[in-house]
């Protein structure tokens, strides 16, 4: 009976523990991705808007389709804006040390998403956390009402 319960705690222990393990792979892809981002984004314009997206290492299904449809909603509808800098994507893990920082400032704990608006130097911080994961699901639902607050924040730069 003792070694049937070591044997449970045991595999209670891995389950725990296997999530929060972190592959060399899964670090070389956020390397990637992190590489990719920052070569892809122009030089910010002094009045843009900053899409800011944060997540954390493990991801659900919904926080991987927040990524998929402000992608999807950036390329589609402001191809224009993010060649300009007058839109900036910025995806960032919580996780990591070098996002610290960044994430403190926008009070990001795992996936979130803002806007930050930023005018003459004085920067708004947009919080639409609440409807990406209302929304997250569905990509026209998501994609229409992104589009539109990105839409409405342009006019006051």
């Amino acid at each position: 009976m003792k070694s049937l319960t070591t044997f449970f705690y045991l595999a209670l222990a891995f389950s725990f523990f296997a999530c929060a393990n972190n592959t060399t792979q899964a670090k070389q892809a956020d390397a990637a991705a992190a590489t990719e981002t920052a070569a892809t984004t122009p030089a910010p314009t002094k009045n843009r808007i900053e899409v800011m997206e944060f997540y954390s290492t493990h991801r659900c299904v919904t926080c991987n389709a927040i990524e998929a449809n402000t992608k999807y909603t950036l390329n589609t509808y402001f191809p224009k804006e993010l060649k300009d800098g007058t839109i900036t994507y910025n995806n960032l893990n919580v996780d990591e040390e070098p996002n610290f920082e960044t994430a403190e400032k926008f009070e990001a704990a795992g996936t979130a998403l803002f806007l930050n608006v930023v005018v003459n130097n004085n920067e708004t911080q947009i919080d639409l956390t609440d409807f990406a994961f209302m929304k997250g699901k569905n990509q026209k639902e998501f994609s229409d009402d992104l589009k539109a607050k990105i839409d409405e924040q342009l006019k006051n730069l």
